[in-house]
Parts: structure tokens; C-alpha cells; sequence
């Protein structure tokens, strides 16, 4: 049986770190994963977690260059289970949101939305201004699924690190991987 896959795009926004945990947990759970980083997002990675294009292509099955519009991403008759944008711009988000497929990231995250698969944006900024506000809402009208990474505190993280595997954990339960284990409210213990 062939191994769903899952594309990662990776853009210039704060948050390298949950690109890169969802590429290593897909390796996990042997999801074949495409990733496309934007060179906005090898600038944030560096930064962040001084990681250089070549350490994050590793990461994943198969990479592909942003002005690579050619690329098996960009067309709908590959298959994939979902694809992800972690961190996702706001540039990123409005490129989306209009339309406007100028490169593998944002045509590949067009042919998810027009195909009917599910399109996850990590969007990273804040406070929200009017416009963002409205491209967010256009994604979500399309169909897209927009998810600020926000740490959830009723499970008492310890460290960075466990926020970021929480989120990543959620992201891949709504991507529809049947593996994913985010964990779970229990509810109020008295």
C-alpha cells in the first residue's frame, strides 16, 4: 500500500520550527512528504534554528524549488493527502487567498484548494490587521483550514518543544492522518 503524501511548504514567517517538526514526524508516521521552502523561509530557518536549504530539503522524501512551477505539486492529478504551510506569511496567506499561484508554494496550495483536498496555513502575525483578517476569510470560504499555532495550556507544556509537537500533532490529525496523536482535554479534574 502506498504511503499517503503530505506537502509541506515552508515560508518566510516566524515558526521554522513547525515546518520542520511536521517533516520529521510525517518521516515518523512514513508519510511520503514534497516540500517546497520559499527563500524567505531558508532566511527564517537559518535564524531560528540555524538550519540552511540543504538540512531542510533532507527532511523530506522529495523537495522542489519554489520557481518550479512544473513540478508534480503543481498539478492536480497528484495525489496527496493534504498539504500544510507551516509557518505561513501573510504574504503567503494573500497570495492564496487571490488566487495567485506565482510559484510552486502558492500554485500547489491552488490545486489543493480547487481539487478539494485540505489546505492547512499555520499563519503567523500579529495582531491581525483588516486585510489579513479578510484573506483569512477567503480561505476558509474556499475550503482552507486556517490554524495560528497557539500553544494550548490545560496540557501544561514543559518547554518549547512540547507546544510545538502539540500543535504539530493537531495539524496532522486534520490533515487526516490516521496516526496522529495530539493529546486530548480530559476534562476538569476535581
Amino acid at each position: 500500500m502506498r504511503s499517503p503524501r503530505l506537502v509541506v511548504g515552508i515560508t518566510g514567517a516566524s515558526g521554522a520550527a513547525y515546518g520542520v517538526r511536521l517533516l520529521q514526524r510525517a518521516r515518523d508516521l512514513d508519510l511520503e512528504t514534497h516540500l517546497v521552502v520559499t527563500p524567505s523561509g531558508v532566511l527564517s530557518a537559518h535564524h531560528e534554528l540555524g538550519l540552511d536549504r540543504a538540512a531542510l530539503e533532507a527532511l523530506a522524501d522529495h523537495h522542489h524549488a519554489p520557481g518550479d512551477v512544473g513540478a508534480c505539486v503543481a498539478s492536480g492529478s497528484f495525489d496527496t493527502a493534504a498539504m500544510v504551510v507551516a509557518p505561513c506569511s501573510m504574504k503567503t496567506l494573500a497570495a492564496i487567498a487571490h488566487g495567485f499561484g506565482d510559484n510552486l508554494l502558492t500554485r500547489a496550495a491552488d490545486v489543493t484548494l480547487k481539487e478539494r483536498r485540505r489546505l492547512i496555513l499555520l499563519v503567523r502575525e500579529t495582531p491581525f490587521n483588516l486585510a489579513h483578517l479578510r484573506n483569512m476569510t477567503a480561505v476558509t470560504e474556499m475550503g482552507g483550514i486556517v490554524f495560528p499555532p497557539l500553544p494550548a495550556f490545560y496540557n501544561k507544556p514543559a518547554s518549547i518543544d512540547e507546544m510545538v509537537d502539540d500543535t504539530v500533532e493537531r495539524v496532522l490529525q486534520l490533515a487526516g492522518v490516521r496516526d496522529a496523536a495530539p493529546r486530548a482535554w480530559q476534562g476538569l479534574r476535581k
